[in-house]
């Protein structure tokens, strides 16, 4: 089994991320960590008293 590019699909490689719900979900899921995780240093920090 072969895969077969489609040779007028040009839009599609000219993105990483593209407009689905996948990617969408991956970026929020994300996004939402990181801010958790700074969010979590900044307690930290103060609970730690290095601020």
């Amino acid at each position: 089994m072969e895969l077969q590019e489609d040779k007028n699909d040009k839009e599609s490689k000219d993105y990483i991320l593209k407009d689905n719900k996948k990617t969408n979900f991956g970026m929020g899921f994300i996004i939402t960590i990181i801010i958790i995780l700074i969010i979590a240093v900044v307690i930290s920090g103060f609970y730690f008293e290095f601020w």
